[in-house]
């Protein structure tokens, strides 16, 4: 019957996916519609990872649409998101899928914080499964042949694939279940038995022997090279799958060639080559006979056996009754050609017919970063003008107060509150007052108090976390090969320390906010009564009635009331540029398609000088009417101070409503400052320590991982000497050789002695023991010998059987003949 070789699937242990990408998307996208849409898709992802990979998957094409779906979704994620161990770091953890462990500690697993360790695992897993579909078709028929030769196929392109990647896309040594030299080897297994399948086909469709014998040689060949790769490699025989497959390899690689003898025979024998027809059937003889001899267990070749004898039994009894051609040596035979009809799948994403992308709408990163940069741009680019105009304005106000204006208009009766300063007193009272304000400033120490624990609380975890990794890594020396927590915190600490020079500033300008209160305590006091009492307390001058109706007036009323639309024009402006808006991803996505990358400065500069530049060119516009007409306003208002009548009353006045009207302009907007700096601070604060906590967690899971894959490293004595159950327990009860029991405390009895390591044949080995223990790995049979060499002949092991040895059987013998 013929044997198929299929690959175990790894194992994996269980990720919460929700909570840290739901937290990247909270924290990315502003609320609404996409942020929703984007949670949901966290929850898919989340179910497809576990139906994927999170149950025993059957062998149907229908599982491996499920884990091919996957991979596709983690290719297309992969580039969204920030995967990395000091951003989005998530931990997975994997079992060697050849390693089974023992009884004294789990088989050998690896976690790594890496998207591509993840993607590498799931694909070998996509191949380990289409290994297995093919294993299990039925190669009766065209519809199982054409079957097996896809999926042996795909997994020979997808283990290839794993072999050209793995080592850029971790951070460390792979587990030997995906090392490059383990991977390449199964990728040429894999492309062997889609070769061997296509020799089927011809052979079920009788083609020319011609054709059928090229293909069987192809086989041949890609088994002789798998067998080289599983014999030579040094990593490879100590797993105990190897070393069935082994025996199996050699087998085909002899059956396969027999088979291209046996079909090229018969075209010699077409070609009245009576001699080389013997020739090529007694050669093809003895690589079946050496099968029979020494994988029987694996491979049974009688129906191919008894049809070369049959074949060889005629040719030679027609050679030595009629032909009597020169039988020839195997060495002077003329090389069969090879016809290799099988490729490795190409594995480009996306590999599934069903695959849609959860996170279709969103942005790779790369887009993001650089949207990111864009809108700081932007940013920049709006404040810089929105800033340019409210300065403008704060100097235009200032000017103005400086000259008193325009309440020096408005007290023109010498006796009543000017308009400008009762609305200043009223907005003042409404926010309440002077005793909201002395709490603002007493509030001020605390805010930054809490505002300091924040940030050294996240600081302390981070600092923790590296003291134990510093001690760890002393401890393991060179076994501790993860990233140390000094370098991967760097980006971290240098956020907390701009924090902290944030905040060592904000002390000093707390300081200057307190100092200014209280010079100008009394004037707040002042503005906060009443508006009766307001009006009680400013001193009143005599009316200057003489100057309601006379010309400089009205002019310097009328150049005020430019100025005041020309602000009102500044506040159209400032709205429109705030409402500017522009789809720059658009034109990042068409980059990074055509070019392959994005040119972030000369993009972004392009588009901001097409939005904002007419919006600068109005901005300056409005500076140069500024000027123009604060220059008019200061020419009227010394025409206007010259009539005035000056007496001590009236210059009093002038200078309580002057000094009011400075604080309200220049003070004022300033006292709620503080406070609201603290609050905003407080929030980016709290998002630092969230970043700080969720990059310790994983550095713990990953610690813990570390520490206990290290214990199952370090076994006791006593699994190096018994490997199951039942060979623990004789071992306790057998005596021991003398050295192993000087080794024992005085104190303890000394164990019985320990029997024998048992000893296989080919044929007791198919029944495996029960009650005796295997004295050491695998590895310790005998290694390989060849015998003596012959043309085009393969390397034959000396190998003795293994127990538990499970193969997936065809219906077909012989390797299909």
């Amino acid at each position: 019957m013929a044997t198929f070789i299929s690959v175990p699937l790894k194992k994996s242990s269980e990720v919460d996916l929700v909570k840290p990408l739901s937290k990247f998307v909270t924290a990315t996208y502003p609320t609404g519609e996409d942020q929703g849409e984007y949670l949901r898709a966290v929850e898919e992802l989340n179910k497809l990872r576990k139906n994927a990979l999170g149950r025993p998957l059957d062998k149907h094409e229908s599982s491996l649409e499920i884990l091919l779906r996957y991979y596709d979704q983690l290719c297309a994620v992969e580039p969204k998101f920030p995967f990395s161990e000091n951003q989005l770091c998530l931990t997975f953890t994997w079992k060697d899928a050849f390693d089974k462990g023992s009884l004294f500690g789990g088989s050998v697993k690896l976690a790594l914080a890496s998207l591509g360790y993840e993607k590498t695992c799931v694909l070998f897993n996509a191949a380990a499964l289409a290994s297995q579909i093919a294993a299990d078709q039925n190669l009766d028929n065209d519809e199982g042949l054409k079957a097996a030769a896809k999926y042996y196929q795909l997994a020979s392109g997808a283990f290839g694939h794993i072999k050209d990647t793995v080592l850029s896309a971790l951070s460390r040594e792979p587990t030997m279940d995906i090392s490059p030299e383990t991977v390449g080897t199964l990728s040429i297994i894999m492309l062997a038995q889609a070769q061997e399948v296509f020799f089927l086909k011809a052979t079920s469709d009788k083609m020319k022997d011609a054709v059928i014998a090229k293909l069987a040689n192809q086989a041949a060949d890609f088994y002789g090279d798998a067998f080289k790769q599983c014999q030579y490699k040094d990593n490879l025989p100590k797993y105990f799958y190897f070393q069935e497959v082994l025996p199996v390899l050699a087998a085909k690689h002899c059956i396969m060639q027999a088979n291209a003898e046996l079909h090229q025979s018969a075209l010699a024998k077409q070609k009245k080559r009576f001699g080389e027809e013997i020739a090529r059937l007694q050669h093809a003889a003895e690589l079946v006979k050496t099968v029979a001899s020494r994988y029987d267990e694996y491979v049974s070749v009688k129906d191919l056996t008894d049809k070369i004898n049959r074949a060889l039994t005629a040719a030679k009894k027609d050679n030595d009754f009629i032909y009597h051609d020169r039988v020839p040596e195997v060495k002077d035979l003329e090389h069969i050609g090879k016809a290799a009809l099988v490729k490795a799948t190409t594995i480009t994403p996306p590999l599934s017919q069903k695959f849609t992308d959860l996170f279709e709408k969103m942005v790779p990163m790369a887009v993001q970063q650089s949207m990111s940069i864009y809108n700081q741009r932007k940013a920049d680019t709006v404040n810089r003008l929105l800033g340019t105009m409210r300065e403008a304005t704060n100097l235009c106000n200032g000017v103005l107060a400086s000259l008193n204006l325009p309440a020096a208009l408005e007290d023109l009766s010498g006796d009543s509150i000017p308009q400008s300063i009762a609305e200043k007193s009223r907005s003042i009272v409404q926010q309440g007052g002077l005793q909201s304000i002395e709490q603002l400033i007493k509030d001020l120490p605390e805010l930054l108090t809490r505002n300091r624990e924040i940030l050294d609380e996240s600081l302390k975890m981070l600092d923790d976390e590296e003291t134990t990794d510093n001690e760890l890594r002393t401890k393991f020396n060179q076994r501790w090969n993860r990233t140390p927590s000094a370098d991967l915190y760097k980006p971290l600490r240098a956020e907390g320390a701009n924090f902290r020079n944030i905040l060592d500033k904000a002390v000093q300008a707390d300081q200057v906010v307190k100092d200014r209160y209280n010079t100008h305590c009394d004037m707040i006091a002042l503005l906060c009564k009443p508006e009766n009492e307001l009006n009680a307390a400013i001193p009143s001058a005599n009316p200057i009635k003489t100057l309601q109706g006379s010309e400089v007036v009205n002019v310097l009323r009328s150049q005020l009331a430019q100025l005041d639309a020309m602000k009102k024009e500044r506040e159209t402006l400032e709205g429109e540029i705030k409402a500017v808006t522009f789809d720059m991803s658009v034109v990042f996505l068409t980059a990074l398609a055509q070019d392959g990358a994005i040119n972030e400065e000369q993009l972004s500069v392009s588009q901001i000088d097409q939005l904002y530049g007419a919006y600068n060119q109005r901005v300056q516009a409005s500076l140069s009417t500024q000027e123009a007409l604060l220059g008019q306003v200061q020419t009227s208002h010394q025409e206007f101070s010259s009539l005035k009548q000056s007496n001590t009353e009236a210059n009093q006045r002038e200078e309580v409503l002057k000094n009011s009207a400075c604080f309200v302009i220049y003070f004022c907007p300033h006292l709620f400052l503080p406070s609201q700096f603290y609050n905003d601070l407080t929030e980016i604060l709290l998002k630092f320590q969230n970043k700080c906590s969720d990059i310790v967690f994983a550095r713990k899971t990953e610690r813990d991982e570390l520490l206990k894959y290290d214990r199952i490293r370090k076994q006791p004595l006593t699994k190096a000497l018994c490997t199951d159950v039942s060979a623990f327990f004789l071992y306790t009860l057998q005596p021991q050789p003398p050295q192993q029991a000087q080794q024992q405390p005085p104190a303890r009895p000394q164990p019985p002695e320990r029997p024998p390591p048992p000893s296989f044949t080919p044929q007791a080995a198919s029944t495996p023991p029960t009650n005796t223990p295997l004295t050491g790995p695998p590895t310790s049979n005998p290694p390989p010998v060849a015998p003596p060499s012959q043309a085009q002949g393969p390397p034959y092991p000396t190998y003795q059987g293994y127990p538990g040895c499970v193969f997936i059987k065809s219906g077909r013998e012989g390797g299909g003949v």
